[in-house]
């Protein structure tokens, strides 16, 4: 992977920027923050942990994480979306500002902070019904950058009881990396609700047996969860009443995890919403959805709308990498660009390619 940056201070800043997220991509353990007293992970420990659930780390997730990395502002989308209600005949809510939506006082301080001034696109249909009562199960399709994940996150600290000191919402999400990337959105969102704690339930993050959890959100990988569950009996999946499935298309590529989230998934309680994410809605991801949550709302995208309406693709068929290497070249020859990431698929291609590229001041 190699980033190229050019054109003054103002793009050796953004550089640098992009480098130490990058950095957090590849070490994401250096800069690992708890929140409230959280437990963290431990460095020393993960680096020779061994579990099954994140010894390999897919090319999916390690997009999604980037996207996430790289989106730190909401991506405007007038893209029109499908909504699918379990009850056809029943009311479909929208809000405007977050106002409507009446939340606690420390709720709506902490989504100002964080520069939400308004609902995104995905947020106006999806929270009010993931925000309900009584609960309502959700699949939703949107891309990176839409607010998603803010989402899903305000309806798990919506349904926290503070007073209540053991896990109550549960967050799956493929890799280590993407589980703190959402923890994340949960300390800043959650700044100001000062009773409500979140605990990893991630690799690098032991746990003595016996251990009495007080924290109420879990974020996890679903292998460290299910050991935490059936083997060190550290929490009670029947008391849980939110559960999110994140990045389910990345879940359903990943060897073994769709198996471990059913499992999980069958040890809820039957009134637990269930609120499922995915950028791709694929046979197989409806498959999965179908087998994992029982009578959702559906928010999906047009097929022709899939793409944001800042992002152009192009393509060029090249016959060997020494072609797409030149097509490269031509490019960066024939148009003007003022910042780019190319991504290799091998650090050594990296190394080979970058420095070569007519651009002045490139760096790896």
């Amino acid at each position: 992977m190699a980033s190229l940056l050019w054109g003054g201070e103002p793009a050796a800043a953004e550089s640098e920027h992009l480098n130490s997220h990058f950095s957090n991509l590849i070490h994401p353990r250096k800069n690992l923050q708890s929140i409230k007293n959280t437990t963290a992970p431990n460095l020393d420990d993960s680096i020779n942990n061994t579990e099954e659930d994140e010894v390999d780390v897919v090319d999916l997730a390690a997009n999604s994480l980037l996207n996430k990395l790289i989106r730190q502002s909401l991506v405007e989308s007038s893209h029109r979306v499908e909504v699918l209600q379990k009850d056809p005949s029943s009311p479909l809510y929208s809000v405007k500002t977050f106002e409507e939506l009446r939340l606690k006082e420390e709720l709506l301080k902490g989504i100002y902070e964080m520069g939400f001034n308004r609902p995104s696109k995905i947020q106006e249909m999806a929270l009010p019904m993931m925000l309900a009562h009584p609960p309502q199960n959700l699949i939703a399709q949107s891309q990176s950058g839409t607010g998603k994940t803010a989402a899903f996150v305000l309806a798990m600290l919506s349904r926290v009881n503070a007073l209540e000191r053991f896990p109550q919402c549960l967050c799956l999400a493929p890799t280590y990396e993407l589980a703190l990337q959402t923890g994340r959105v949960v300390e800043q969102m959650g700044k100001f609700c000062v009773d409500i704690h979140v605990m990893y339930a991630v690799r690098g993050n032991p746990i003595p047996r016996s251990t009495d959890i007080t924290q109420q959100i879990i974020i996890g990988t679903p292998g460290t969860v299910l050991d935490w569950y059936f083997k060190r009996k550290l929490i009670d999946l029947t008391k849980i009443r939110v559960f999110v499935l994140d990045e389910a298309d990345v879940m359903i590529d990943t060897q073994g995890f769709s198996d471990q989230s059913i499992r999980i998934q069958r040890a809820l309680p039957p009134d637990c919403q269930m609120l499922l994410f995915s950028a791709t809605f694929e046979d197989s991801v409806w498959q999965f959805a179908e087998r994992i949550i029982p009578d959702p709302n559906v928010i999906k995208l047009r097929k022709e709308e899939l793409t944001l309406n800042n992002i152009r693709q192009y393509y060029v068929l090249c016959g060997s990498r020494k072609d797409k290497y030149q097509a490269l070249c031509n490019i960066y020859g024939g148009i003007t660009i003022g910042q780019a990431i190319i991504f290799c698929q091998v650090a050594a291609e990296a190394g080979v390619a970058v420095p070569r590229l007519p651009c002045g001041g490139a760096r790896r």
